[in-house]
């Protein structure tokens, strides 16, 4: 019989992370499959996509919390890896963009929340236009972005490259190699 509680400590957190229109959730639905796990939802996608005005900073502080709230949510249906479809490093990075800062609360909790792995998706493949995406022109911009953010957070990351099975096998590699 399948052990009912797994102490939260045990569960590998891998974050999959990068600028827009970079395959994350795709990425992040395949590792859980492939792993046996589940995966975390991107939380700013489904409330972005009920905003009837444009984000503000509390909807910002609000994504903040909701992706952090399903993180617990998920944790407890983790098998031994949770694959965490970005994170709220978003959170930063829109704020900082958008705004021109970002909010306290999220600054606070930044070295707070560890993962054991980023994978940071490069951006090689071809933008794919969706509503909620805004800044096709900047993607290069972004990953310096992300490389920066990561650094400053001391973050165990790589960069996941290619297309098709080359990125699925380099993101699975990565996981692998933290045994």
């Amino acid at each position: 019989m399948e052990q009912a509680y797994q102490d939260k400590s045990s569960i590998k957190k891998i974050a999959v992370v990068g600028p827009e229109s970079t395959g994350k959730s795709t990425m992040s639905a395949y590792l859980a499959e492939h792993l046996n796990t589940v995966w975390v939802p991107e939380f700013a996608r489904g409330y972005c996509e009920n905003l009837t005005e444009p984000c503000t900073w509390q909807d910002e502080i609000n994504m903040f919390y909701g992706q952090i709230a399903l993180e617990e949510e998920y944790l407890p249906k983790a098998n031994k890896i949770l694959i965490c479809d970005t994170t709220f490093i978003t959170v930063k990075i829109w704020s900082d963009e958008v705004f021109g800062s970002t909010p306290q609360v999220v600054l606070d909790a930044l070295p707070k929340y560890k993962y054991d792995l980023y994978l940071l998706l490069n951006i090689d493949l071809p933008w794919q236009d969706d509503p909620l995406r805004d800044f096709p022109h900047k993607r290069e911009h972004f990953m310096q972005v992300w490389h920066h953010e990561l650094q400053a957070l001391d973050a165990n990351y790589v960069v996941i490259s290619g297309t098709g099975n080359e990125r699925y096998d380099a993101a699975v590699k990565a996981i692998n190699d933290l045994d």
